[in-house]
């Protein structure tokens, strides 16, 4: 984020530097005085402070003089404008906001790495606010990474194939990372370095050339995505079905609110553990649909019937809004009295 200041300043000081040898050199030349002799008339020329000089000097000494003079004027005036410039561009502001954030990412836990803020990406993160979901971007663009830095979001600038950016944006405290970036080379790396970091993290992978979803499985990926793929099926649907795209569009954003699928896990010995689904009331009490239940081990089984059990360990597979989702998750969670 601060490189382009720290390039200026890297400039500044080499100016200064070049202005201090040319002058040594020129007066040790032009007076026949040692190092340090012309070393002192360069800074006193530099600094205009008027002290005396060691010799008296020749006209072409004084022009030398006089360049000198000009030359750490310039210096001077291009130092300051460039430390007025960094003030007005909010450089001192960035650089706590900058350590306040690195504080920030320090702490988190459980949270989702999105590596690539590409167009991919930037649906990711759109999805990730709407659902008020911790995560941390890393973008190696320097320009994409302050604009999301600007919006708010925890943003590493850096490599996402690089190890210790990685660990720098927490993956060892991490519970998912999505990888999207530009190439499926550099999403395989990614996730083999993010597995081999985190043996337990849920990743899941954006796959960009046909058949490579087998390639970033056997890297680590938990899951693939084709967002070509999809584009085409719904393109495809949107010719020849309509109808059903229109209703999926509802199910996702009804009466202007989110609406998102969730998996809830019934805890052993819960409340809810052996009880019937018309027993259990799910839908009466949090206003969610059950679409499908999971047993321990067995398949996922769709639309259950209300005398079908909730055994314990199953997952529900539910739509509604997200803080309904929360409320089934504690009751799925609550202990039975004993």
């Amino acid at each position: 984020m601060l490189k382009a200041p720290l390039a200026r300043g890297w400039i500044i000081l080499t100016l200064v530097v070049s202005l201090i040898v040319i002058g040594t050199v020129g007066y040790m030349k032009l007076t026949n005085s040692s190092v340090i002799d012309g070393l002192y008339m360069t800074i006193i020329t530099i600094s205009t402070v008027g002290y005396r000089e060691i010799a008296d000097l020749s006209p072409v000494g004084k022009i030398f003089t006089i360049f000198i003079i000009l030359s750490g004027l310039g210096i001077v005036s291009y130092s300051l404008l460039e430390a007025v410039s960094f003030l007005i561009d909010g450089g001192v502001k960035r650089i706590f906001r900058r350590k306040a954030m690195e504080k920030q990412i320090a702490m988190m836990v459980d949270h989702i790495i999105v590596c690539g803020a590409g167009q991919t990406g930037s649906s990711v993160i759109e999805q990730f606010l709407l659902t008020k979901t911790q995560f941390i971007v890393v973008e190696n663009q320097e320009a994409r990474a302050h604009e999301l830095e600007e919006a708010g979001v925890l943003v590493i600038c850096g490599d996402a194939t690089n190890e210790d950016v990685l660990i720098q944006a927490g993956i060892l405290q991490a519970k998912g990372l999505v990888s999207c970036l530009d190439n499926d080379a550099q999403n395989v790396y990614t996730i083999l370095t993010a597995r081999g970091l985190n043996p337990k993290l849920h990743i899941v992978a954006r796959s960009i050339e046909k058949g490579s979803a087998k390639k970033l499985k056997r890297a680590g990926a938990d899951k693939t995505i084709s967002p070509n793929e999809i584009g085409g099926v719904r393109m495809a649907y949107l010719m020849l079905k309509p109808h059903v795209v229109s209703f999926l569009d509802i199910v996702n954003r009804f009466d202007d609110e989110l609406l998102e699928m969730g998996e809830v896990t019934v805890e052993p010995d819960a409340d809810l553990s052996g009880v019937m689904i018309k027993d259990a009331g799910i839908p009466q009490r949090t206003g969610l649909i059950i679409i499908a239940i999971q047993s321990p081990g067995g398949k996922l089984r769709f639309n259950p019937g209300p005398n079908e059990q909730l055994p314990s360990g199953c997952s529900m597979l539910v739509l509604g809004k997200p803080d309904k989702i929360e409320m089934l998750r504690a009751i799925a969670s609550h202990k039975k009295k004993t």
